[in-house]
This record gives structure tokens, sequence and C-alpha cells, in this order.
């Protein structure tokens, strides 16, 4: 539904709309006359108004970009479909990428086409991302944020186990700037492992230690529970959260391994307090569960799955920024074409 409209252009036969800052695509004009006002504002019998016919609104996109701790003196606005760069590991998350050309091609691809944040972490593969992100893409782009992680590291075996005292988290600072080859990481997520028996204040006040050293310029958290992020919260400023969240895959996973908590269940709060929701692992457990809904509105727009499961965030909530990674450049370019779908109000209630 249209509100208002706070800029209008018309160029003839198009024209394009500019509503509440969310993009409307251009939209033809068709006979049968009407006032702009009126057509713009989506009622149906607009008046008759000279030289001027009826307006086809076609569904408004959502916001396409957040901006990330908006109250800093360092905001950072980013396109709301980033790209999230641990498939470009090798198989388990480790090693190298079977094709490297291919990997270093997806980076550059990527950038090109409009992704202002890419997601790594020093422990995918060892190093291996950070590694890539730097041979394809320095100097980096002035507008590109490179978000990293620690919290955990990896054995020689490929296991994933906690690296999360003060002193192991000031080694892994370190070690992204090394590979990355940067003065001061953008912003960083703190991985909560569910053991390793640090305490969060302990491991935040590391965290914000060398914010104020100047080697952190925003600190988020990931694998969070409701709890863990208001106690966050209390401890300082927190300006992103990183869940797993599909829209299969919604709430906590329980797992032999461990708990990966879900974005349902901190969304909310995220919103409450403006701090954008990084979905992870949203095309890895949702697409298998996602059922006969998601495949029967699939077919009928004519997309892929994985592109309805990433559009289907985009409108979740203007505080979601997917970041659907791949090994695959042609499945790059599909999941880009996701920020394209419109969905309207009726689709989403028709997903739930």
């Amino acid at each position: 539904m249209i509100e208002r409209v706070h800029t209008v252009q018309v160029t003839l036969p198009y024209c394009s709309l500019i509503l509440n800052e969310t993009r409307i695509r251009c939209c033809n004009w068709d006979k049968g006359g009407g006032s702009l006002e009126a057509a713009a504002a989506g009622r149906r019998n607009p008046a008759p108004a000279s030289g001027v016919t009826r307006l086809i609104i076609l569904p408004a996109l959502p916001p396409m970009t957040l901006t990330i701790a908006p109250q800093s003196a360092q905001p950072l606005t980013v396109n709301r479909l980033g790209y999230g760069t641990m498939r470009l590991t090798g198989p388990q998350i480790w090693g190298e990428p079977a094709d490297r050309p291919q990997a270093l091609d997806i980076l550059k691809t990527a950038v090109k086409s409009g992704v202002t944040f890419l997601d790594t972490a020093d422990y995918y593969g060892d190093d291996v991302t950070n590694r890539l992100i730097f041979e394809a893409l320095h100097p980096y782009p002035a507008n590109l944020v490179i978000c990293t992680k620690v919290g955990a590291t990896r054995r020689p075996d490929a296991s994933w186990v906690p690296f999360n005292t003060p002193a192991n988290l000031r080694t892994s600072i370190e070690n992204n700037l090394r590979t990355l080859k940067q003065e001061q990481v953008q912003l960083v997520h703190l991985r909560l492992m569910g053991h390793g028996g640090v305490p969060l204040a302990e491991q935040l006040g590391a965290m914000f230690e060398m914010q104020k050293e100047g080697k952190i310029q925003h600190v988020g958290l990931s694998n969070v529970s409701p709890e863990e992020l208001e106690a966050g919260l209390k401890l300082g400023e927190i300006a992103t959260v990183e869940n797993m969240y599909g829209y299969a895959q919604r709430t906590t996973l329980r797992e032999a391994h461990g708990e990966t908590h879900g974005g349902e269940e901190v969304l909310a709060l995220c919103e409450q307090h403006g701090i954008p929701l990084v979905p992870f692992f949203s095309l890895v457990h949702g697409l298998p569960k996602a059922g006969d809904k998601m495949a029967e509105l699939a077919k009928r727009r004519g997309v892929s799955e994985a592109q309805l499961n990433i559009a289907w965030l985009l409108h979740k909530s203007p505080m979601l920024l997917p970041i659907p990674g791949t090994s695959s450049l042609a499945h790059l370019r599909e999941n880009l074409q996701a920020a394209d779908i419109e969905l309207s109000t009726e689709d989403m209630a028709f997903l739930g």
C-alpha cells in the first residue's frame, strides 16, 4: 500500500517514483485520465486532469540499503544483498578452492554488481577467504565493508574449537588485519561458541578494548540467544548480529556439536534497537525443508527457490542483510537477481 509520495518524476511514456525512500519499478501509463497525485496515491478513480493518463503501479521493492551503527561517528551504509565467502574454500570449509580463478572472479563480479558487504573469517580455510579477498579486490573500493568473525579457530583435522580468551581474540584480530592488509577492521562479529568457559563480559571487554585502540571500527555478535544479545547490549554498543536464518530454518538448530541460534528469536530485539541482522545458512538449511508453498510460488513467478528464499528475507524486515554464499559464478548471478523480485503482502502471507 502506498501512503505518500515524496518525489514524482515523469518522463512519458514512463515514470519513476520514490516512495518513502523505497524503490518502485518503472511504470507504464495507459489511457484513461486522472490526476497524478490521486493515481500515485493508489486511488481507484482519480479526478480527471488534462494531459495525464492512468498510472499502473507495480509492487514496490523493499529498501535496498541499510545503515550499520547509524548513531555512531562512523556509520556504514551498505547494499542489502551482501555475499558470504565461506563457500569459496575447499571441502568442510577447509583448504584452497577447487577452482581458484573462479573464486577470484566471483569476488570481483560480486563487487562490480553492487555488493558492498562481504562476510569472511580467518578460520575459513584457514585464512583462505581473507587471502582471496585481498588478491581479488585490493585496493578496496571506498564503499566496500569487509566484516570478519573471531571467537573460533580450526585444528589440523578441520574441527572447530573456541578461540575466545582476550589473548586469543587479539591474535585473531591481528591476523585478520595482516591477511586483509587493513589498518582497521570495519566490522567484527564475536562468534559465541556455546562453550569454552570464557564469560561473555570478558570476551566483549577485549573487543571493546581493541575498538578503543582503533583496531576495530564496529563490534557485532554472532550465534547469540536473545538473553546473550540483551547481556551484550548492557556491556556496550552492538552494531550488528549474525545468526542462522532462512525461510524454513528460523529458530535454533540443536545438533550433537552444539546449538546454532536462529534469527527469528532475536529479530524483534534487533528491530527494537535498530541493529541489522545478518542471516547465515539461509539456503543451506532452508531449501531442503522449504516445502510446497515455496516451490509453488517460485514456479508461478518463474524464479528459483533459492532466489525466492533470498527475496523473502529482503521483504521480511528492512533490518535483514542477507549474505547468500556460493562457489559458483552462475549461482552468484542468480542470487543477485533476487533483489529485483517483488513480493506482495499476499505473497508474504501465503509463504507465512
